[in-house]
């Protein structure tokens, strides 16, 4: 049995392909780095990190990217004997504009090497790539309109204009003119375009709604590729809008993919919101079993089109059971959990000694160029997460390092050793709970003097409500501060679902603004889900 979803915590956009015996999912990472998180199965239950592909300057570098830019909406394919990858790099994304760039990237294995990225176009976002059975590739992307009047307003988003085709080669580019094959539906926001090629017919699924609570895939299909195309009988494959209840909501925006024995699925995007609908896991992967019916269809064989948590699978195989993970940085690697933001250049922000992990005090929490922070994603509701800051002597208030939950620049949670006049070395919390656009910090709880040597830092996650805790020398867990709002900490807090789309993560931060990168060595790091 498969149980959704299937990549836990900020895995969003799912671009599924199969070559031979293996699975492959590719999902968006936005301004994290590397770019582009890749996922491996051999059953479509148990997922492991395969390759994080785009990891030079060459391929991607996001300093200055805004927060929920980066790279949007990945299509993975395997064909020619190679890997293709179709990503968007969005350097903008408020106000009319968004200015996305669109590359290809291919490979001879998914371990790589992956090549230097050939730009395709800019027209829009959520870029895919389509190999037809006559050997021509066909380009297809969203059309974003900057001159349209109703940006998030109505009638039903005209700036979504459609879903252009055009013929690529390898050799020349783009061929041709762009068309536009499809308009979408009277749900609107169209976007997130994907072909698939069954008996002669061009299947198109897309992603409608917006990718928060009123989410879909929508089907639509032709006998020519370049259209026209007829809705499906239902409009929409996947939803779960007129279903609140429904434990996977925000469903849309996948592919589909068969299996060697002919076994239909639909990966798609979905969100596990928290009483008040906030979603600090973000947007994770799930799929779907699907069945082609005696009208030439595709539809979910279970419950359509509602998304269940519980799909059949393939092969007789179980989900792993949530466990703890401890690392203790003595590896000459980071950790492949861990992930950092916007740079290609982590020598800059963090190093391995051998015995640590030493990050190097830049600029603030929240820069958008140089912020040293390594982090992994939540995962789970409810977990504990732990870390051993070993050393670190601030001799300014301009100089913090720490344990922090994170989203972005005006929300996070931040357990600091810093210093302040009278007290010295110290503990304390800055907070910025969702204060957007401004990202103003509050300060709750007491500051607390510490003793030289190091500090055992962690954090207790329980839905909503997160709490820090402090050690030091062996002595028992004392609380650092109140009881604050992890809810908050999601895609809905602050400036909300339309507008972030990451997802919490956990991890270790330190600045230091005054520019003499004053570095905090960190010794362990563990996260464990409730109940491990």
């Amino acid at each position: 049995m498969i149980r959704n979803p299937i990549l836990p915590g900020f895995n969003p956009d799912p671009s599924i392909c199969r070559a031979g015996d293996d699975y492959f999912i590719a999902t968006s990472t936005f301004e994290w780095y590397p770019g582009v998180q890749i996922h491996r199965s051999r059953d479509l239950v148990n997922w492991d990190l395969a390759c994080r592909p785009l990891d030079r300057a060459s391929q991607l570098d996001m300093r200055g990217n805004p927060d929920s830019g980066g790279i949007w909406a990945p299509c993975l394919s395997y064909a020619d004997d190679r890997f293709w990858l179709v990503y968007t790099d969005v350097k903008r994304l408020d106000g009319n504009f968004k200015d996305a760039h669109n590359y290809i990237v291919t490979a001879p294995s998914i371990e790589g090497p992956w090549s230097d990225p050939v730009h395709v176009s800019s027209h829009g976002f959520d870029p895919s790539l389509f190999h037809d059975d006559d050997g021509r590739k066909w380009y297809l992307v969203l059309q974003w309109n900057h001159i349209s009047d109703s940006v998030g307003g109505a009638p039903k988003h005209p700036a979504f204009d459609g879903i252009l085709l055009q013929e690529w080669s390898e050799e020349t580019g783009l061929i041709g003119k762009p068309q536009k094959i499809f308009a979408g539906s009277p749900h609107g926001l169209t976007e997130g375009p994907h072909l698939y090629k069954r008996d002669g017919w061009y299947y198109l699924t897309v992603a409608e709604g917006g990718t928060g609570y009123d989410h879909a895939v929508t089907m639509a299909r032709s006998c020519a590729i370049t259209g026209p195309y007829e809705m499906h009988p239902d409009t929409h494959l996947i939803t779960a809008k007129d279903a609140q209840d429904n434990p996977l909501q925000r469903a849309g925006h996948g592919q589909i993919v068969e299996t060697p024995d002919g076994e239909v699925y639909h990966t798609h995007l979905c969100s596990r919101p928290l009483p008040g609908r906030y979603s600090p896991l973000g947007r994770e992967s799930a799929i779907q079993k699907c069945e082609w019916r005696d009208d030439g269809w595709l539809y979910l064989a279970e419950n359509a089109p509602l998304p269940s948590l519980d799909v059949p699978s393939p092969v007789n195989v179980s989900p792993r059971p949530p466990q703890r993970i401890e690392r203790d940085f003595t590896g000459s690697e980071l950790p492949e959990e861990f992930q950092w933001l916007r740079t290609p250049c982590p020598e800059r922000l963090f190093t391995l000694t051998g015995s640590a992990l030493r990050l190097i005090g830049r600029e603030s929490v929240g820069s958008w160029y140089e912020q040293s922070l390594v982090a992994r994603r939540q995962e789970h509701l409810s977990y504990r997460a732990e870390t051993t800051l070993k050393d670190f002597e601030p001799d300014t208030y301009q100089q913090a390092a720490g344990l922090t939950t994170y989203y972005n620049r005006h929300k996070f949670h931040f357990a600091c050793v810093t210093w302040r006049e009278d007290l010295g070395r110290c503990l304390r919390i800055l907070s910025c709970p969702g204060d957007w656009p401004d990202g103003r910090l509050e300060f709750p709880g007491e500051i607390v003097a510490i003793e030289d040597g190091s500090v055992d830092l962690a954090v207790e996650v329980k839905g909503a409500e997160q709490r820090f805790f402090y050690r030091q020398n062996g002595n028992d867990w004392q609380p650092l501060g109140p009881p604050l709002n992890a809810a908050v900490i999601s895609d809905e807090g602050g400036r909300g679902e339309h507008g972030s789309f990451t997802g919490a993560f956990v991890g270790m931060l330190a600045f230091d603004t005054t520019g003499l990168a004053r570095t905090a060595d960190f010794t362990r790091f563990s996260y464990a889900p409730e109940g491990t």
